[in-house]
Formats: structure tokens, sequence, C-alpha cells
């Protein structure tokens, strides 16, 4: 196809192709995603030296978050897409004995998936699995934010797909983006900020489209009086600095008993020290820090540390930032005691390497505290206690829970994860992601019986004492 179609051209080219891409059995399907994964693996390389160029991800880091979970997520749908895609029946009717029902899975049709810039490949790549596995057909947009990573993206695309069946579409998010959800998609996928999420989903409304929105918040972690405190700060140190904590599930903000917070914080501090460099300049130059997306987001995280301090809060480690940190966009990993609702590091989603600590009298205040907020995209506890732990998963809601660990539970493929409220609607992976991508149809086949015959206008030939001996007849026939 002509590389200068206009992003209405693909649309209309995708509608003329999108019957027969539905029509595609599990074998093809298959053999396009196995396509896809040997391009993944050949490309690779290219992929890690893209994405350190756009905001320096460690090879290391790139290949776990985002090149493994990739592949896995492929492997996934080539060992289950057949089983996915059989027809599933239904029970019987007791009004409808010898009928048939079954639910049948048939592709939305044409989908526009919305990538963020922060897993910038895992976060288009798995949903386009997602949607080729149902047998859609996929215009992608991913963050103009990894120009990089993008035109990679684009072109890895465009070496295993043809652009009316899946194209990545490259530009400005808010002038492509308003294009794109001006045209009459089957469902959207975003991925992003809850306030951007509110906004795809009323363009998504006018155009009576499906939409699943991946989005984020505070995710607290409420630590325990119990709590292995070593074991705990080697975790929520790494799952709040991989990937400089611009992570959508990222633990946000920590939430410990009073006499806790200090060892707590001095133990993260000092595994920080250990997974990044003992010192700020080792942490600032040395090769395993992410650094953040762009300056107005690293003067941002300096505004919030700023501010924090500057109303009681005390740095354990971190907190200076230096002239140039802005301009080279790092943000020093930050721990934070003393920290108190009114701080504006509480007012919203931190996405940086900051973590507040704080400090609660009994467990009834930090589950008030978390039950008054947002429901967060994550919830993590630490702590031996099976009464409290099983206490916190009922008295609170998150679109996920980890218990003892951090960010683990994204990947198992075998549940679904997703948003709840403001961080999301509706769920993927593995089948879930299938399914998002899928309409369920329910179809029926009459069989030999007719029970409906007895019940056909005029009523008054019937009446309801007629009717309800009729019915038990059939009920009697049925149950013997």
């Amino acid at each position: 196809m002509n590389d200068n179609i206009s992003i209405e051209e693909l649309f209309e080219a995708q509608g003329k192709r999108r019957w027969k891409i539905a029509g595609t059995t599990a074998k093809e399907r298959i053999a396009k995603l196995l396509k896809l994964r040997k391009a993944l693996v050949t490309r690779q390389q290219e992929f890690y030296e893209a994405v350190w160029e756009d905001f320096q991800k460690p090879k290391t880091e790139a290949l776990l978050c985002e090149i493994y979970p990739a592949l896995s997520e492929i492997d996934c749908a080539v060992a289950h897409l057949e089983e996915w895609m059989e027809d599933k029946g239904g029970h019987w009717s007791p009004l409808f004995p010898t009928n048939k029902s079954i639910s049948h899975f048939e592709p939305k049709g044409r989908v526009l998936i919305m990538a963020p810039w922060n897993y910038p490949l895992l976060l288009l790549i798995s949903p386009i699995v997602a949607a080729v596995a149902a047998g859609n057909t996929v215009m992608a947009k991913p963050s103009n934010k990894t120009p990089t990573v993008s035109a990679f993206l684009e072109s890895l695309i465009a070496g295993v797909f043809s652009k009316d069946e899946v194209t990545v579409v490259l530009g400005d998010g808010a002038v492509v983006g308003d294009k794109l959800l001006s045209l009459p998609f089957d469902h959207v996928f975003f991925t992003g900020s809850p306030k951007v999420g509110a906004q795809v989903a009323e363009c998504a409304a006018r155009i009576h489209a499906g939409v699943t929105l991946e989005l984020g918040g505070k995710s607290p972690v409420i630590v325990l009086d119990d709590v292995n405190i070593k074991d705990a700060a080697k975790k929520i140190a790494w799952g709040k600095c991989l990937n400089a904590g611009q992570t959508c599930i990222a633990p946000d903000y920590a939430l410990c008993p009073a006499k806790l917070v200090q060892p707590l914080a001095e133990a993260v501090a000092e595994n920080i020290q250990k997974m990044y460099g003992s010192t700020d300049e080792e942490r600032r130059y040395g090769e395993n820090f992410v650094h953040i997306i762009e300056g107005r987001a690293a003067e941002r995280h300096k505004a919030l540390v700023e501010d924090a301090l500057a109303k009681g809060a005390t740095a354990i480690i971190g907190g200076d930032f230096a002239p140039e940190d802005i301009e080279n966009r790092y943000t020093p990993a930050t721990v934070l005691t003393g920290v108190t609702p009114e701080m504006s590091v509480m007012d919203s989603e931190i996405f940086g390497p900051i973590l507040p600590i704080v400090a609660y009298e009994n467990l009834d205040e930090a589950i008030s505290f978390v039950q008054n907020h947002p429901k967060p995209l994550a919830l993590y506890v630490f702590g031996k206690s099976e009464r409290n732990i099983k206490r916190i998963l009922g008295e609170t809601t998150a679109g996920s829970t980890c218990v003892n660990h951090c960010i683990l539970q994204i990947e198992n493929l075998s549940v679904p994860f997703g948003g709840v409220g403001l961080s999301g609607t509706g769920n993927y992976h593995g089948i879930y992601g299938f399914k998002t991508f899928s309409h369920e149809r329910n179809v029926m086949y009459q069989g030999p019986m007719d029970s409906m015959q007895f019940f056909y206008p005029p009523y008054h030939k019937t009446g309801e004492k007629g009717l309800r001996a009729k019915l038990q007849r059939i009920a009697k026939k049925i149950l013997g």
C-alpha cells in the first residue's frame, strides 16, 4: 500500500479487509503471531538502543519488563488460541428443552490501540497480540514522547503486517489522537492517565465504541506491624525505582505503623544505595537508573519534594536536585518521612522515584485512608498476619493486589489485569485480552420440539391457569 496514505484512507482500507480478517482460522492467526515473535527476537537490539536513546532505560530492565512479557503474551496466545476460539455451550432452558445455546466469539472489528511512553513496546505490542488473536484489524498509536521507540515500532509492525490489517500511526497525540478518535472504531483500548482516559471514554461513547481504559492512580503499600522490614524494604525499593517510578502499578506511597516508619525508611534507602549506587553522583550518572521522560516531569517532581520538605517532611535519601538534573531529565530516588495528607506529594500520582511514608497508629486508620481515596490500580500489603491481610482485601478495592512483593501480579497471564473506578475500565492479558477484543455472541439453535406453540396469541385461549399447567407439564417431562 502507498506509504503516504492518510489516516482516513487507512481506516477505510481496514474496513474493506475487516471481514476477511474476521474469518481467519486459529492456524492463520497463530502464523501471524509467530511472525511477530520472530521479528521481536531478531530486532530486539534495535529496541534496546532506541529505548536508551529516549530515556536511558538499561538493556536488562528493557528485556525483563518489555521484551520478555511481550513474548510471553504471544506464547500464551499461540498455545491456547484454538481453545479460546471454540464455541462454548450454555445450559439448557426449561422452557426450550431441545434448543441449543452457545457463546460464539467474534471479532469486534476495527480497533484502535493508544499506548503510553513508559513501557512503549510492551504496552503497544501486548494489546496488538490480543486484538490479532481475536481476529481484528488494528490501528495503533504509540506516544510521541518516545520518538525513537515509536519509529522502531512502526518499522517492526510494517515488517510483519500489511497496513490494511495492522498499522502504527505516528504523530502528536493531541492532533493525531483526536483525528483517530473521530473515526467510528468498534473498540478503543487506551493506556495512560485518568484525565486523558476520561476524554478518550467520552470520544468512544460518541462513536458507540467499546472501550478499555488502563489508567493509574496512587497505589498504596500497607505495611503491617509484623512485617519483615529487611525483606519488605528491598522489594519496595525495587518496585518504586523500577523505570524510575514511571510505572502505572508502582507503589506510590506507604502507610506504615508509626513505630516502624524510621526503620523502614532507612532500610529502603539502604537498598536504593545497594541497587543504584552509594552516593548521589553514582546514582545520577550510573547506567542502572532510568531517566525521566521529560524535563517538565522532573521539574514537577522537584516541586513535590520541595513542598513536602517545606511543610515538615524529612528526606532520608535524595531530596536534593542538582542544577543540571532538570535538563538531564533526572529525579533523585527520594524517601520521605513525616509526610502528611496536605502535602502536594499526596495529591496525585507521583510517577517518579519518590516514596512518601505516612505513619498510622492502627490498621483501622490505614484502611480508612485507602477507602477515602480513589480506587487504585494496585494495592500492596507487607506482613504476616493472614487475618489482617484478609481484612485489607475485604475492606478495600483495587485493580490488583500483591502480598509481600510489588509489581509481580502483572506477569501472570492466567488472571486478568485491569483497573477499577478511576484506575480503569476492563481488563486484558491472556484469554482476558482475547475476550476484550471479541464480542461474545449468544447463538440459539431451535430443536425438534417447539414449546412456544403453546403460548402464541390469542392469549385468551390459554389464560393464566392454562399457561401455568402447561409450564408444569413441560417441567415434569424434563425432570422426569
